[in-house]
């Protein structure tokens, strides 16, 4: 999975990007015009201690992998909410679907 690296990429991202959120994740998506489409998975120290972020974070990557991403033509950054690390990939990979689609990522451009 091709992951977002350099801050400059990441901020781009995240101040030019359409968002999407659900209860379980929140989504910040740009359109590149690249064929290749990147991820990044986000959890703030607010949400808690290193085990409880790396656990939402792996779950996201589950969930993603699940869902097809990353998508070809998107950068897309993938945040943590307080209810992600004691969620199921499965429910994580619903609500994503629906936070690309307010995102108005097209889900059917698969890389």
């Amino acid at each position: 999975m091709r992951t977002l690296k350099s801050a400059k990429a990441f901020g781009r991202v995240f101040s030019q990007g359409k968002r999407g959120r659900a209860s379980l994740v929140r989504v910040t998506a740009l359109p590149v015009p690249s064929e290749d489409g990147s991820v990044a998975f986000v959890c703030a120290k607010r949400l808690g201690n290193a085990v409880f972020r790396n656990r939402a974070k792996r779950v996201l990557r589950e969930a993603a992998r699940s869902c097809g991403l990353p998508l070809s033509g998107y950068d897309i950054i993938l945040f943590a909410t307080p209810k992600t690390a004691a969620s199921h990939p499965q429910d994580i990979a619903k609500d994503l679907a629906q936070a690309l689609f307010k995102a108005q990522v097209r889900m059917d451009h698969e890389g």
